[in-house]
């Protein structure tokens, strides 16, 4: 709480060592939404930008954390966004190993693919940061009911594709 109120009083190194804490569960989240290492840095450059940049308005300091993979999750989106605008380049792999761990990366990615932007952030919310669905909707700003809703939905629609495969 203190480095939070240090940051909101300007003090850069307060913000950059609160921002430090949580670099490593930003960096995760972006990951799992944006799928590769070089958009997962950047949404975590972003997100340091645009948390810098708003710390003020940061009203509640004990939910920093919740509010950082909030910034995290809009920039991953913008990102993704972005994207679908640019034609992806298909690689050659040849060897075993790639392929496997290929395979499971592709296998997961189209599950998640199946998903739409909330269903997404709340299973990966809910599960990947483990946190109790009322924080899942804080975090999106949702109604605790619409949260529940979406998440017993998503996970029938998960179990559903999987049976398929």
């Amino acid at each position: 709480m203190n480095l939070v109120k240090q940051a909101q009083k300007g003090n850069d190194q307060a913000f950059l060592q609160l921002f430090q804490q949580y670099e490593q569960e930003i960096y995760k989240m972006a990951f799992i939404y944006v799928k590769n290492e070089s958009d997962a840095l950047d949404v975590v450059q972003e997100t340091a930008y645009a948390a810098f940049k708003n710390i003020k308005k940061l009203r509640e300091p004990q939910y920093v954390k919740t509010w950082l993979i909030k910034i995290a999750i809009r920039c991953a989106i913008d990102i993704l966004r972005k994207q679908q605008k640019t034609v992806p380049l298909e690689l050659d792999y040849s060897t075993e190993e790639v392929e496997e761990q290929l395979d499971l990366q592709i296998s997961l990615q189209d599950v998640m693919l199946c998903l739409n932007e909330h269903e997404k952030s709340i299973i990966l919310l809910r599960f990947y940061e483990d946190m109790t669905i009322k924080e899942v909707a804080a975090t999106l700003d949702i109604p605790l009911g619409s949260a529940k809703t979406i998440l017993y939905r998503t996970l029938q629609k998960l179990r559903k594709r999987m049976e398929a495969n």
